[in-house]
This record gives structure tokens, sequence and C-alpha cells, in this order.
């Protein structure tokens, strides 16, 4: 049996601070030249696939859910977090945003055409990623697209603190190929990968998963329009990927 209380300590942690959190990541991806790029190659994908909704799973204050609808997508959001939930209502009141978990999504199997989790994953135990992608996979359809976006690293740390207020969450770092063969555990298809370096002596590299439901039966795809998601996933990332290499970044296409 595992053991829940993170869930409700990362719930609590963002209930108190989801004001103060929202102002500070407002306009976060302004800086982000590469994540905005990632974020529309996504989008792109995720259209070619025609598959359904697409949702931002951790989505917080919403502005990534914003960006992804700007994108042409039918996104919506999922947060951990009620106060969290609020304030992407309020900011954003034409997207839709629920409450809910990534362990336990809530929603009917293979219904979604994409999902993103941006620096979400970051809260749940090592021990439990295989469990929440399990659940992505059990929602996406069959080519649909998963994008994963977290710190790189080995270790984990907790925080009691933050905007002057008590909270008690733990988060865990990343390694890029670690992520790669869970998700092919639970059984995607990972397409690429990169890793930032950090932009600041303060922060740490950025890791970028790419990876969809997969479409084939015995090895055949299975139609006209699954051939052509594939081959538009590898044209967008392989022009990505060599963006990447000029600007000092690693990747690899797998």
């Amino acid at each position: 049996m595992f053991d829940e209380r993170f869930l409700a300590a990362t719930r609590a942690s963002y209930d108190v601070m989801a004001a103060e959190y929202a102002e500070m990541v407002g306009s976060d991806l302004d800086a982000k030249p590469l994540d905005r790029s990632l974020l529309s190659a996504f989008a792109e994908l995720a259209q070619a696939g025609g598959n359904g909704p697409v949702a931002d799973v951790g989505c917080g204050p919403g502005q990534v859910t914003a960006v992804l609808r700007c994108l042409g997508l039918d996104a919506f959001g999922i947060d951990l977090s009620p106060e969290m939930i609020a304030v992407a209502r309020r900011s954003y009141p034409d997207l839709r945003f629920e409450v809910g978990s990534m362990l336990a999504l809530g929603l009917p199997q293979a219904s979604l055409g994409g999902l993103l989790a941006y620096y979400s994953i970051i809260h749940i135990p090592w021990e439990r990623r295989s469990d929440v992608f399990f659940e992505f996979h059990w929602v996406l359809a069959p080519g649909g697209q998963l994008m994963l976006v977290f710190q790189v690293g080995d270790d984990r740390g907790h925080r009691d603190e933050a905007f002057g207020k008590a909270v008690c969450v733990d988060w865990y770092r990343q390694q890029p190929d670690e992520i790669a063969e869970l998700l092919r555990h639970a059984g995607f298809e990972v397409s690429a990968m990169i890793t930032r370096q950090p932009d600041s002596a303060k922060k740490t590299p950025q890791g970028y998963v790419l990876a969809h439901k997969p479409v084939a039966e015995g090895g055949r795809v299975t139609s006209r329009s699954s051939a052509m998601l594939l081959a538009a996933c590898a044209a967008s990332w392989q022009m990505l990927l060599g963006a990447a290499s000029g600007a000092g970044m690693s990747s690899q296409s797998v």
C-alpha cells in the first residue's frame, strides 16, 4: 500500500502560496524561447493526430494552458490544488480547469489527443512515476502525444517555506534516460529527448522528453493519417534538434 500523504502535503502547500506562485510564473515563458518552440512543435503534432483535447496536467495558474489554446489546441488544465485552479479560472475564464491528481485523472480511456506535464512530475516520488505514466497511457488515444518537462539531476529536496509562508513540499529531479525507460515500460514510444544547460549558476539543466502512444498493431501503422503523424513527428523534432545542437544543448532522437 503506497503512502499518499505526499499528495495532501503538496496540495496544501500550493493552496497556501497560489497567488504568489501565479505572480512569479506569470511571464516565465517570455524568457524561454526553446520552451516556446517545443510547445509549438508539441501542439503541431497533437493537432496532426486529430485525437481529441489536450490536457495540461499540473497546470498551476493556467498560463501554459492558455499558450496551448493560442497554439490552436482544445486545451484544458488539471491541477491538484483547488486554489491554483481558482486562480486559473479567474485569470482565464474562457478556459476549462479541473481539480485532479495525475495519479488518477478521472478521464475516459483513450480520450486525449495530447498530454503535457510542464514541471509537474517533479513532485511525484521516484517510485510512483510508473503509476503516473501508466495513467497517462490510459487516457491518451493511440497516436496521442506526451510531453514532459523537468529539472535534470539525481537529487531530491524539501521546502518548508515559500514566499514567507509555511509549506511542506518535496521535489525530485529526473534523468532523461530513466524517464524514457519508464515511459517505454508504460507502453510509450519515445520520440526525442533534449537537455538544456543551465542559464545561470544557481539553476540546473532542464529536460524535455516527447513520446507518443503507439498507433501500430503488429508492427504496421493502422492508417494513412497515423503514418502522416509519425512522419510529422520525425520532421518537426529533427528540425528542433538541429537548432538545439547549434545552441549548446544536448539532444537525442530515439
